[in-house]
């Protein structure tokens, strides 16, 4: 098997689980051999934690198996629609999105 990209992991994850959002990061600096990844597919739907996690592991068992490091996240697109903001930093103490007392 050729050496795994996190473009080749995105393509192969998209295709294998109808994935509307994916974010692959290669963890290991260009190596090939850590990922983290956000995967956002209708098929997770009514699907715990761990059941998302083994159908993700069964379609990328080949791919997971010539890697090191794996982790990933897995969403709904409700899920994904609804969280999303939540991975914006916190404004919380600013007005505006300026911290008090700063220059403009």
């Amino acid at each position: 098997m050729a050496q795994i990209t996190d473009a080749s992991l995105r393509e192969i994850i998209t295709e294998r689980l109808q994935a509307t959002h994916v974010e692959v990061t290669d963890m290991s600096g260009g190596c090939g051999q850590a990922f983290t990844t956000l995967i956002v597919s209708p098929q997770f739907q009514g699907l715990n934690s761990l059941k998302r996690h083994r159908l993700v592991n069964g379609a990328l068992k080949e791919e997971i198996a010539s890697i090191h490091a794996w982790t990933a996240k897995c969403k709904t697109p409700e899920e994904w629609e609804r969280d999303r903001g939540q991975d914006a930093p916190s404004l919380e103490g600013t007005v505006g999105g300026q911290v008090q007392g700063t220059a403009q």
